[in-house]
């Protein structure tokens, strides 16, 4: 093994889980599937030591102002930028994706933690003279334990979408990353010991769905967020809530881009094919459908034209695992016996001197049906489905129908017609002439219908509301106020 057994971060130190050592998962890069360590299945006694050193921290970070808490972020920020390869390269040996995407993860990251650093201007809360004589004011509160379950496709970038807010807002947390990716966060915990953060604040606990059902059990902890599968997201949700916490759930994806006849074919096929290949499409906004509206055949040349110089093992990483290959794979032939033309064929790639990595090329179908599995379920890959369409009117149709909601772009140069279709979209986050419409600080990220499950967004401005409580308070000092309304 490269790395060392990985250990759970408790109050300020790495220690063991309890469980023995059969208890523990393989840790296998994706790249050349060499082993690169073992993560221990934590049990439940294990998440409640990790609680209980929270709630200790608890009692003085909550009442830290918040000018103080999130100078640990200014430093932690600085952290993430000067140990950027390092981070980058953890990233890119346990997840698979390029090196490049791995930089702009953890770039993403101290964008987040850039963020939590402006709360103390937005969490402000509010005062205001109500009557004569008599105030009432805001302010948020801190939940206490709070706990974020992340996935395995971002194994930086969506711990910070909870870390720095959560903690910069007066809660503690813990962490459960996925079995699949369990180093990076290892090194987060690191680096916010180093930048100050006390112990206990932060914990991190590995393991798998016994860790999940154990957090949303737990007593003591208030608020749960998770990033997954929409099958886990709606069992997260109901568990959680079943025990009177708050949740936020995000789920699956079904990205649709409607490409109109007038789109810039070179912006678009670029466009397309960077979302739909980027991080091998193992992203929740990644383009999995194209509506094609009427004659844009030139744009579907072009699109093919850029996906073929996409190459596994070079420009393009791997999947998390054999089973997820097998799984795209599957996609694919079974659309194909249906009928659908693959035009670019992405099964099988033989990438030299990786020969063990799980790599899936760029797939582009077209005559892509709508009933067809292809069209309806989340991939999870460098897969994009051609379906084609007469009208906007029949395109919106088709992305209104899937059950998802995270994204929908439109492509064209009609600002009337992109008006149109972002209003009819029935999508979270939009875009015109964007492959991806990732909102970027202080705007939120968070989809719609079966992509979220809870109330608000996880990030920016919108997470304020989940993990902190309004408290009003009203305030009579002069008696010769008298006696109104308020008594």
């Amino acid at each position: 093994m490269k790395y060392p057994a990985i250990q759970n971060y408790i109050g300020g130190r790495f220690v063991d889980a309890a469980c023995d050592g059969n208890q523990t998962l393989a840790v296998i890069s994706p790249l050349d599937g060499k082993q690169l360590s073992t993560v221990p299945l934590s049990t439940a006694s294990d998440l409640d030591q990790a609680v209980q050193a929270a709630k200790t921290a608890y009692a003085t970070w909550s009442r830290t102002p918040i000018k103080e808490r999130i100078q640990v972020f200014f430093r932690y920020k600085t952290l993430l930028e000067n140990n950027l390869n390092e981070l980058a390269s953890l990233v890119q040996e346990e997840n698979g994706k390029t090196y490049e995407e791995a930089v702009a993860e953890i770039e993403k990251g101290a964008e987040l933690a850039e963020f939590a650093c402006s709360l103390p201007q937005i969490v402000t809360g509010e005062i205001l003279e109500v009557s004569r004589g008599v105030e009432c004011r805001t302010e948020h509160v801190p939940l206490g334990v709070v706990a974020s379950i992340v996935p395995f496709n971002f194994p930086s970038m969506v711990p910070n979408w909870t870390i720095p807010n959560a903690i910069a807002l007066g809660n503690c947390m813990i962490l459960k990353p996925s079995e699949k990716v369990p180093l990076s966060v290892g090194r987060l915990a690191a680096l916010l010991q180093e930048a100050g953060l006390p112990a206990g604040v932060f914990n991190v606990v590995h393991g798998d769905h016994e860790v999940v059902e154990a957090i949303c059990d737990h007593p003591d902890i208030e608020a749960v967020s998770f990033v997954g599968s929409t099958k886990v997201a709606k069992l997260v949700y109901q568990r959680a809530t079943s025990h009177f916490k708050r949740c936020l759930a995000l789920g699956g994806a079904k990205n649709h881009l409607i490409v109109l006849p007038d789109a810039i074919p070179g912006m678009t096929a670029q466009n397309i094919t960077a979302s739909m290949a980027g991080c091998a499409g193992q992203r929740c906004m990644a383009a999995s459908a194209m509506v094609a509206v009427g004659p844009v055949d030139h744009i579907i040349e072009q699109l093919c034209e850029e996906a073929q110089k996409i190459v596994p093992g070079k420009n393009l990483g791997a999947v998390i695992n054999r089973e997820s290959k097998d799984r795209i794979e599957r996609y694919i032939s079974e659309a194909e016996s249906q009928g659908a033309k693959v035009l670019v064929d992405g099964r099988n790639p033989q990438v030299d001197g990786k020969e063990n990595g799980t790599y899936v090329g760029p797939t582009v179908i077209d005559y892509v049906r709508p009933d067809m599995a292809i069209a309806q379920e989340e991939i999870f890959g460098p897969v994009i489905s051609i379906m084609r369409t007469n009208t906007v009117d029949e395109a919106l149709a088709i992305e209104n129908a899937n059950p998802y909601g995270n994204a929908a772009s439109v492509f064209t140069q009609n600002g009337g017609m992109a008006r149109y279709v972002l209003d009819k979209a029935s999508a979270g986050m939009v875009g015109v002439n964007v492959g991806v419409p990732v909102p970027r600080e202080p705007f939120s990220f968070g989809g719609w219908n079966e992509s979220r499950f809870g109330v608000g967004d996880i990030t920016g401005k919108s997470s304020i509301e989940f993990w902190t409580k309004l408290k009003k308070s009203t305030i009579k000092w002069n008696p010769e106020a008298g006696i109104n309304w308020m008594c």
